[in-house]
């Protein structure tokens, strides 16, 4: 049995979990982006990028996940 068909197959505990993990996923990685956008000394080479809300974009997804993550902390705990 493959990941998805596990994933499919689980509680709705367990898929709320994953879902709140992948926003911490992509909340680590939109602060990771916000600390390099602040790194840059040239900011000639901000503008030519492009910008992007990274702060508002971790806020966001952290509150989700967190939110997720808790709703599915006690049946997670309960079934171990």
């Amino acid at each position: 049995m493959d990941v998805l068909t596990q994933l499919a197959l689980s509680s709705d505990a367990t898929q709320l979990a994953v879902v709140g993990a992948a926003f911490w996923v992509l909340a680590a990685f939109a602060a990771l982006m916000e600390w390099r956008r602040k790194k840059v000394r040239d900011y000639a080479q901000l503008e030519r990028v492009g910008w992007m809300p990274w702060t508002a974009i971790f806020i966001m997804c952290a509150m989700i996940g967190g939110g997720c993550l808790a709703m599915s902390l006690p049946v997670v705990l309960g079934s171990l």
